[in-house]
């Protein structure tokens, strides 16, 4: 498995260091660089990448509303000379932050974090003519296919998930956002930091909360708008 890699630093020097770490490194490939995250959110308009390492503190965007701005955000790896950041990233999702000068053990550290969160699913999203499934690994040595049509719900258990469907509960070694973003989003939205849901299994919706299955879940006050806007286009 190749897992592509975008460079995002006003520092050329900081790429530069990153760029020699990669290449010493099987499996990572570099597809581009970019000083300035202006050219790198055009590149992803027309490319995807599996992780980003990026500058926190550049000129007219900054690395935190770069992240912001994405709507399905790949791993992302904050390289950054201040550690004042951290939990402001981290809410977002970061998979690991960096602090330069970068010694390249911490940086593999890095790397091997990529994998294993890679390694969560082994096999793409498949279609079959009637029925999209997806394999996840469920142990060590067992991967499982669950068809998205019998999904509920997916909670977060801080470092892994529960995987609610019609016909068992399963857990997975992986955070909701990078298992939402495996998810076709016409049919799967995230209502909370510790949700996402299948719009088509919501059997009723009341004030900031909806119900599946005989069960309510809160829908995160950040989420209720985008939530309730999805849910009534989805109506008929």
């Amino acid at each position: 498995m190749t897992i592509s890699c975008l460079i995002i630093d006003d520092e050329p020097l900081a790429i530069n260091i990153i760029k020699n770490y990669l290449e010493q490194i099987e499996n990572f490939e570099i597809v581009n660089t970019f000083n300035n995250a202006i050219d790198g959110l055009n590149f992803l308009k027309n490319n995807s990448v599996d992780v980003i390492f990026l500058d926190i503190n550049m000129p007219v965007l900054d690395g935190i509303n770069f992240i912001k701005s994405l709507d399905e955000p790949p791993l992302l790896i904050i390289t950054s000379a201040y550690d004042e950041f951290a939990i402001e990233t981290y809410e977002l999702d970061v998979l690991d932050y960096l602090v330069k000068p970068i010694e390249f053990p911490r940086f593999m550290k890095a790397l091997n974090k990529i994998e294993k969160r890679l390694d969560i699913v082994k096999t793409p999203l498949e279609k079959t003519k009637e029925r999209p499934f997806i394999f996840v690994k469920i142990d060590k040595k067992k991967m499982k296919k669950i068809f998205l049509d019998e999904i509920l719900v997916i909670e977060s258990l801080k470092d892994y998930l529960k995987i609610n469907t019609l016909t068992g509960r399963y857990i997975v070694h992986s955070t909701l956002s990078d298992f939402t973003n495996l998810l076709p989003s016409r049919d799967f939205i995230r209502i909370h930091r510790s949700y996402t849901i299948a719009i088509d299994k919501i059997d009723a919706v009341e004030g900031n909360s909806v119900e599946i299955e005989g069960l309510r879940y809160v829908i995160g006050r950040s989420y209720l708008e985008e939530v309730k806007q999805k849910i009534l286009n989805s109506s008929i």
